[in-house]
């Protein structure tokens, strides 16, 4: 599995905010239910994290209506010596030409 971030926006009318908000949590998803929230410093998006297969799988998630607009970004986590040696060998073969 993968972990995802999802991004869901939804319009920033103040009604509009609390449908969105009504929609996502009556879902009952977990991912959902436990999304995180700008809307009160006028970041009108819902943040959540999924480890899922795909982003296609993430995806699905998000109700039909919010798809359209939801971003998906696959997460990756780097270490010091992974970017030291492929930062080495890129100098390296800089060097070369």
């Amino acid at each position: 599995m993968s972990k995802y971030l999802i991004e869901v926006p939804h319009d920033a009318d103040r009604i509009e905010c609390y449908r969105a908000v009504q929609i996502l949590l009556s879902t009952g998803n977990h991912f959902l239910t436990n999304a995180d929230w700008g809307c009160h410093d006028h970041v009108h998006m819902a943040w959540f994290f999924a480890e899922v297969d795909s982003k296609e799988e993430a995806l699905r998630i998000v109700p039909p209506f919010y798809r359209e607009k939801t971003k998906v970004t696959l997460l990756n986590k780097f270490n010091l010596r992974e970017v030291d040696e492929i930062l080495s060998h890129h100098d390296a073969h800089k060097e070369v030409h």
